[in-house]
């Protein structure tokens, strides 16, 4: 990587790991957060999310994204910018493909599913649900539940958002088994996963919304951001047919967004000489000018009324909140249902035994989930394709 900026995460200097382990050995010189990295890459949760929902449940097509392609194409945007400012390529990366490895089946919808059937049991939210994948779930090492990841990487991962003041039950005991410091801003390269995040699926979503005919084009390049870099192409690219252009008018724009970052970010960094002072900073740092988070704002807002909240796509999610929902009462009302571990392992108190059911669950894939719902509920009232 390039020089470290003194306000880059630094791994020799990491807080180190719940349950201490010698560095090096037979697995190679690698530094903390490069190990971190290699943990989630490895994992069963990351494995999974090549059949999980991005924006379209279970879609009839080799070329829609899934939560493991966005997760990859975050990791690259991340990477980008945190060369750019010096920041730790490798703790950036294990953040952008851990954030979200804790969504269920389905995406959002299946993730208010769960919070309605857990309503009792203290909810279910996607973040703090992946610290619980990280921490107690996902137990390969014969020593401790979880990954046993760095404190940077647990704290990015629980903060890449900004603080939390209102936790919920699974990332307090995240946080009460090792502190976190909730309450602060996180490092850079936590606020860098978040931005990477939202300029990945800005931009991708588009790809896909088109390609599922979902989006109509003339209204796109009509929102006032796009309409700027679709004439900047266009001028690039005089005489080249429109959908020829298409996905350079995607690339394009993923670029102006990174530069505005970087800008940016260097700009807010003046005067910050330490992780410290990120952390003290009272803001975030790592951002949109203020010009392009009004614009972004605007194309947001247009991709959910066109995109997100078309009628297509509210009806396959109420199909598949119908299906997390239905899956969690029938695992309730008869766990000799649930497959052997689950079952053997099934907690007798409340809240414990819903939060156990709905750890099965949310580890579930799409199609996954569909095949359990058939067999322990009945048909699937869900729209061939996506």
């Amino acid at each position: 990587m390039t020089d470290r900026a003194p306000y880059a995460c630094n791994p020799a200097q990491s807080r180190g790991r719940n349950h201490p382990e010698p560095d090096g050995g037979a697995r190679g010189p690698r530094s903390a957060f490069q190990r971190d990295r290699d943990r989630i890459i490895h994992s069963i949760a990351f494995r999974r999310l090549r059949h999980k929902t991005q924006v379209f449940v279970a879609p009839d097509g080799d070329h829609f994204r899934v939560r493991l392609t966005h997760s990859l194409e975050v990791a690259q945007i991340g990477r980008t910018i945190a060369r750019a400012l010096g920041l730790d390529e490798d703790l950036t990366e294990a953040l952008c493909l851990a954030h979200d490895l804790g969504h269920p089946p389905f995406g959002h919808a299946g993730e208010d599913a769960l919070d309605m059937a857990l309503t009792a049991a203290g909810g279910f939210d996607h973040n703090g649900h992946t610290l619980r994948i990280l921490t107690a779930l996902e137990s390969p090492y014969p020593l401790w539940d979880g990954l046993n990841l760095t404190w940077e990487t647990l704290e990015g991962l629980a903060k890449h958002n900004g603080p939390i003041h209102a936790p919920g039950w699974a990332m307090q005991a995240a946080n009460a088994a090792f502190p976190l410091d909730l309450g602060s801003h996180a490092s850079l390269e936590a606020q860098v996963a978040a931005i990477a995040d939202d300029i990945a699926y800005d931009n991708h979503d588009i790809d896909d919304g088109l390609r599922a005919g979902l989006l109509d084009f003339e209204e796109l390049v009509a929102v006032p951001m796009v309409a700027r870099n679709w004439a900047d192409v266009q001028a690039r690219f005089v005489g080249i047919a429109a959908d020829r252009l298409r996905a350079e008018l995607i690339r394009h724009q993923i670029g102006v967004m990174v530069t505005d970052v970087i800008e940016t970010g260097r700009a807010n960094l003046v005067g910050i000489g330490s992780v410290e002072d990120v952390r003290s900073a009272g803001r975030i740092l790592v951002c949109f000018s203020p010009e392009l988070t009004a614009q972004e704002a605007e194309h947001k807002a247009f991709m959910y009324a066109k995109l997100y909240h078309h009628p297509s796509q509210l009806n396959v999610a109420v199909g598949a909140r119908h299906v997390v929902a239905g899956l969690f009462e029938a695992y309730s009302a008869a766990p000799a249902l649930l497959p052997d571990y689950w079952r053997d392992t099934l907690a007798g108190d409340e809240p414990n035994r819903a939060r156990h059911i709905a750890d099965f669950i949310a580890g579930m894939t799409d199609r996954y989930a569909i095949d359990r719902y058939r067999q322990v509920v009945g048909d699937v009232d869900l729209p061939d394709g996506f």
